[in-house]
């Protein structure tokens, strides 16, 4: 039966609901018969894709429509196209089925699809005989969702897809392309309103910045070589593992001599011998996947699956992370799903309706960042979510997350006045949708992917969030492995930045610290946040002279490798950076040049190599029996001093003098009689201070030793026996 004429119009024009009825081969009463759009031919004839003719096909409307009868049963068909002289091939992507089934209409529909990563997005598959790409792509509200691309001239009318209707999810093959093809979709909102052309929100690759379409790409990497380091991550308790982690901006650590970025396999070449020698046990990134703007650092991330293209091929981020482990270096990136920007081309009204985000700007808008919110309880956005988490883990190898910005999402009223946020049902401030979320990503990343940690930024009291997220346990728990301590890190630095004259009373700022330091499994953190919008560097926090402030520095640092907690330095930072952190420029190296600064580095290269060889210094990190004080009220000399200790362990002793008064016959009290050796020293000679310390070695007797405790200096004395 022929279509009305208007239903053939909606073809041509890209608007047809379903091509999929009037294009292709169908079966009927008198064979198979076949209609397809085939722009710019004059004459066609209809092919298997063995090379068997089936028919001749007639043109019946000038835009490009052709039909005719084909031999045989309907299948996949090219056509032999002809025009002015010119011959071409086209196989015709109507004629072939859809390639998702039952069971990922299912588990889609269902919110438990754990692998939609292999599904949705644009895909280089063999489908029927044919090699091509399938794309696939969530839009439950669009009239009609057009697949647009180098491929077709970038013309909706060429390739309309064909809508899943029980989940919402509309796909096509197209045979004959492959990876580096650019594309969007062209979405028609339930209001007939044509949205501006979308990215992806599964594209594996984007175009490089300003422009924003997606690039079919296969992600991560065939021929891994990391089996050893993923073997032992997930043979361990990374608790009671050494942990020292170097924060870095990928676009700004180092530049090339032409000021652009350095591509992954550069950073691969300087970046992990650095940070081997180092002793850093890990690298965390600051966002890798895409994003338009540069200043945003990463945070406003648009393509959450594809690796920024700043840094080259997709491939490249893979290969850098199988070299950082080949070196036994972890790699860690920071996620974001508390951020959604509102780029034109994202995910913002994707199909005409507040389809990822929430409708109520009470719910839905973020006053911090002028950023939308995800909702968290619509379970196809939460799978979206849960699946890019499970993406880094199984495509990229990534040894963790740090997740950022938790505590907006934890609270419905973070950072919002009263009449600003709605209430939760049971009238409180708990975005439990979030909470779900959260513990939905911890449970499918630590139930599929052994050996991957997640790290919170979480800066609140919010009870059990490093708690296991077991389904009998309280819903407050978020399951994450470790939590950023954003306590040490602000008393501590206020601590530092005061007079050392005036430290004597705000002891506490250092002491209050261990009243709930093993409340969760902590980071102790000194990351970018601490360095930007006009803080300074951390060198410039420190009070004093310039001699003050590197011997503050170097103690700072020493007392906080010998504090419970894994650690965070943000690059630049391990040498003494002067600048605050710009984006925009790469670190001073040249300051190395200077001996306080490459002092600086020496120290933090040693303090790195002894946490990770003792392992009093780590094993017992996020337990209480791990720690004893020594000295805590020794406000009036600034003094503080503890042991930290572990089974089986060598036994160490911390102690810090924050003072630029040399302690000479300080009576150190100690667990141990017998010999002390002097293992750190951040006011020895080599990292510039003034090469005052105890000659190697202290002698304890009757529970106690006399010691020098030189000027603004940590000391720390591994038991010797």
């Amino acid at each position: 039966m022929k279509p009305p004429q208007s239903a053939i119009d909606a073809l041509l024009e890209g608007t047809h609901a379903d091509p999929f009825s009037l294009l292709g081969p169908h079966a009927g009463p008198e064979g198979t018969f076949a209609r397809a759009l085939l722009p710019g031919a004059e004459e066609a004839t209809a092919y298997s894709l063995g090379g068997a003719a089936l028919g001749r096909m007639t043109r019946t409307d000038g835009r490009g429509l052709f039909e005719g009868r084909l031999k045989g049963k309907p299948r996949p068909v090219k056509y032999r196209c002809r025009a002015n002289g010119a011959e071409w091939w086209l196989t015709d992507p109507y004629s072939f089925g859809p390639v998702l089934g039952p069971v990922d209409d299912f588990l889609i529909n269902e919110g438990r699809h754990y692998r939609l990563f292999d599904k949705m997005g644009a895909h280089a598959v063999e489908h029927e005989g044919a090699s091509g790409v399938h794309f696939a792509v969530w839009a439950p509200n669009a009239r009609h969702v057009c697949l647009v691309g180098d491929f077709n001239d970038w013309d909706p009318r060429r390739h309309a897809m064909r809508k899943r209707q029980d989940i919402g999810v509309w796909e096509i093959f197209i045979p004959g392309i492959g990876a580096g093809s650019a594309y969007k979709y062209r979405i028609t909102g339930p209001d007939g309103t044509v949205q501006p052309l979308k990215a992806d929100p599964f594209a594996f690759a984007s175009e490089l910045r300003p422009r924003t379409a997606s690039i079919v790409a296969t992600p991560g990497k065939s021929d891994w070589g990391d089996a050893a380091h993923r073997a032992h991550w997930q043979s361990v308790d990374p608790r009671r593992e050494a942990i020292s982690i170097y924060e870095v901006h990928p676009g700004s650590w180092r530049r090339r001599g032409d000021g652009w970025f350095l591509s992954w396999d550069e950073l691969a070449e300087q970046l992990i011998p650095y940070v081997a020698e180092m002793g850093f046990t890990h690298i965390e990134f600051l966002p890798v996947s895409e994003h338009p703007y540069d200043p945003s650092w990463g945070y406003q991330t648009t393509g959450l699956y594809a690796p920024s293209a700043r840094f080259g091929d997709v491939q490249g981020f893979a290969r850098f992370v199988d070299g950082a482990h080949r070196a036994g270096i972890g790699v860690l990136v920071d996620w974001v799903p508390a951020h959604f920007p509102t780029d034109e081309h994202g995910l913002a009204h994707f199909d005409g309706t507040a389809l990822y985000e929430h409708e109520d700007p009470r719910l839905g808008f973020h006053p911090d960042w002028n950023t939308a919110i995800y909702n968290f309880g619509r379970r196809e956005v939460s799978a979206f979510l849960v699946n890019n988490a499970l993406f880094w883990a199984e495509q990229y190898h990534v040894d963790g997350l740090r997740v950022d910005a938790v505590a907006s999402m934890l609270y419905r009223d973070y950072s919002r006045e009263a009449g600003e946020w709605i209430p939760n049902e049971s009238g409180g401030r708990e975005n439990w949708e979030a909470v779900d979320f959260l513990r939905a990503t911890n449970k499918a990343l630590y139930g599929t992917h052994a050996g991957v940690m997640t790290i919170a930024e979480e800066s609140t009291a919010w009870p059990g969030v490093t708690l296991p997220a077991y389904d009998d346990g309280p819903r407050s728990s978020l399951g994450f492995g470790f939590k950023w301590n954003m306590g040490f890190m602000h008393d501590t630095l206020k601590y530092m930045a005061r007079d050392p004259v005036h430290r004597q009373y705000h002891h506490d700022d250092i002491t209050f610290g261990l009243m709930y330091a093993f409340a969760e499994n902590f980071v102790l953190p000194l990351s970018h946040d601490e360095v930007v919008h006009g803080k300074g560097s951390l060198l410039t926090k420190m009070s004093g002279d310039d001699w003050q402030k590197f011997a503050s520095l170097r103690a700072y640092y020493a007392l906080m490798w010998g504090y419970p907690g894994k650690k965070l330095l943000f690059m630049g930072q391990e040498f003494a950076q002067r600048r605050e952190w710009s984006e925009e420029r790469e670190l001073d190296w040249e300051l190395l040049e200077a001996p306080a600064h490459e002092g600086v580095r020496l120290l933090l290269r040693d303090l790195n190599r002894f946490y990770r060889e003792s392992a009093a210094l780590h094993a017992r990190d996020c337990e209480s029996e791990g720690f004893e004080w020594l000295v805590v009220n020794d406000a009036a000399a600034s003094v503080f001093a503890w042991v930290r200790k572990a089974p089986g362990a060598k036994p160490v002793v911390i102690v810090s003098n924050m003072t630029p008064r040399v302690h000479d016959h300080y009576r150190l009290p100690l667990p141990c009689d017998g010999r002390w050796r002097e293992a750190v020293n951040s006011d020895a000679a080599i990292y510039g201070g003034s090469g005052k310390g105890n000659m190697g070695a202290i002698r304890a007797e009757h529970g106690a030793a006399q010691v020098i405790l030189p000027p603004l200096a940590t000391l720390m004395f591994e038991f010797e026996g």
